[in-house]
Parts: structure tokens; C-alpha cells; sequence
């Protein structure tokens, strides 16, 4: 009997749209982040794949190093490790006019950018 009536008991949950029981699309397609070529890289591997940054950004122990191209902006983000040097733990990018793009791709076309490899 509780079988016929569940399919009744998650329609109001329905109603309730995207914020319902899972997750947003954009975060339950995100690609991880553990599979990008510049996760762990320190700052010389930055310049070394895509030259000379746009920007470089220090707060405290924490540095952020913007790349532009054509195609889009990439933000790395440096933090110590330990005692260690600083090193890439996150990474955001965007099209140039600040739509979504995928980071896999924007580090595809930094790396082709004059300065880079």
C-alpha cells in the first residue's frame, strides 16, 4: 500500500523545482578539480605552462595568479603546504565576458596562448 502512495508523496517535493533533493546540475557535473594538469603546481610551473601571469595577487600566506587568452580568464590559487612552498589547490575559470567555461578547456587553450608552451 505504501508503494502506490509514495509516487503522491514526492509530488509536492517536485513542486519545489531545482532546489528539490538533488544537487544543482552545475555542481553535480563539475568535473573534479584532482585531474587538472595544474592542481599541486607551485608558481614557476604556472609560468613555465602559460608564461608570464596577468596578474599576481598576495594576501597573507595566499596567492592568486590570473592568465587571460582570447577564450577565457584562469584563476589559480596558491596556499603553503606545511612549511612548504605555495602550491595550486583550486582553480576558476571563465569566458572572457564572465560566462561559465570548463576549466579543462580554458587550461587546454591557455597552454596554446603566445608565452605559454
Amino acid at each position: 500500500m505504501i508503494r502506490r502512495f509514495f509516487p503522491l508523496l514526492l509530488a509536492p517535493l517536485a513542486a519545489c523545482g531545482p532546489q528539490g533533493l538533488a544537487p544543482p546540475p552545475a555542481l553535480s557535473s563539475a568535473p573534479s578539480q584532482a585531474n587538472l594538469p595544474v592542481m599541486g603546481q607551485d608558481a614557476a610551473g604556472l609560468v613555465r605552462l602559460f608564461g608570464n601571469p596577468d596578474a599576481d595577487v598576495r594576501e597573507g600566506t595566499a596567492r592568486k595568479l590570473q592568465f587571460e587568452s582570447a577564450i577565457c580568464v584562469l584563476d589559480a590559487y596558491l596556499y603553503p603546504k606545511g612549511s612548504g612552498n605555495q602550491r595550486v589547490t583550486w582553480v576558476d575559470a571563465r569566458q572572457r565576458d564572465g560566462s561559465p567555461i570548463d576549466r579543462a578547456s580554458c587550461i587546454a587553450a591557455l597552454s596554446r596562448r603566445d608565452g605559454g608552451k
